[in-house]
């Protein structure tokens, strides 16, 4: 299907397929409010993003990271079927490490907790909670029906980092706001959380998922409850009635 990019109202937009549903479980939303990610979360989110370069002209360095995040999560869903799960998560793999922060990430998911866990330990839970990820995202990003997702061409600058605006304008219903909060310095910025309709953070809804996981049955068990949560991402989109034609 040929996408033709455009913008709007100073609104860097593409079509898109649909958002990640909210990783994998955020706090109760309507179901439309519900296309994602994410991170994202969320948190986590596709698309791309195409940025007008006049001469001498940059790009915000956190939001070039978001588009070029989005570049790969289109080629992938364009690809989606002749790719498989596997094949998307192969090529979303790199692209999701290198805009992801997540040892940040899982250090603050797990809380005050975190510097009693055992090195090799922390490792591990960093590790899992990166495959599960993408994992979600190879699952969701199956296709592409028509959606338009909208950057903002500047962030915002917080005390703790950036904040990158964006909204899912579905085909049909009311748009969902993403909004990345953003770490970094010079050229390099990472995610680290997503703020689903605007306001619900991924980090918040994680660190109430990690913190029954610990208490009941440590580091080990949350190391495990993040693969399993990677594994039946693969189970789903191996069982979807499509699945063996990819």
């Amino acid at each position: 299907m040929r996408i033709s990019p455009h913008t709007d109202h100073g609104l860097i937009t593409l079509p898109i397929r649909h958002l990640l549903d909210s990783y994998t479980n955020a706090r109760a939303v309507s179901p439309n409010r519900r296309l994602a990610l994410q991170l994202g979360a969320a948190v986590l989110l596709n698309g791309i993003a195409i940025y007008a370069r006049g001469q001498g002209e940059r790009p915000d360095p956190a939001v070039r990271q978001i588009g070029t995040f989005y570049d790969a999560l289109l080629a992938a869903m364009k690809e989606a079927q002749r790719l498989g799960y596997q094949g998307r998560y192969d090529k979303l793999a790199p692209v999701i490490r290198a805009t992801f922060d997540f040892p940040a990430m899982t250090r603050i998911a797990v809380g005050p907790e975190w510097n009693a866990i055992a090195a090799d330990l922390q490792t591990q839970l960093v590790e899992n909670f990166a495959q599960m990820t993408i994992a979600t995202y190879a699952n969701r990003f199956d296709g592409y029906s028509g959606e338009r997702f909208e950057i903002e061409p500047t962030s915002e600058t917080r005390n703790t980092g950036r904040l990158v605006r964006t909204k899912l304008v579905p085909s049909s219903g009311e748009p969902v706001t993403l909004n990345y909060l953003m770490r970094g310095a010079g050229e390099t910025w990472k995610i680290v959380d997503v703020y689903l309709t605007g306001t619900i953070s991924e980090l918040a809804t994680r660190r109430s998922e990690f913190a029954a996981i610990l208490k009941s049955g440590g580091p080990s068990a949350l190391a495990d409850s993040l693969r399993q949560q990677a594994d039946k991402q693969r189970q789903a989109a191996q069982g979807k009635p499509d699945a063996a034609k990819r």
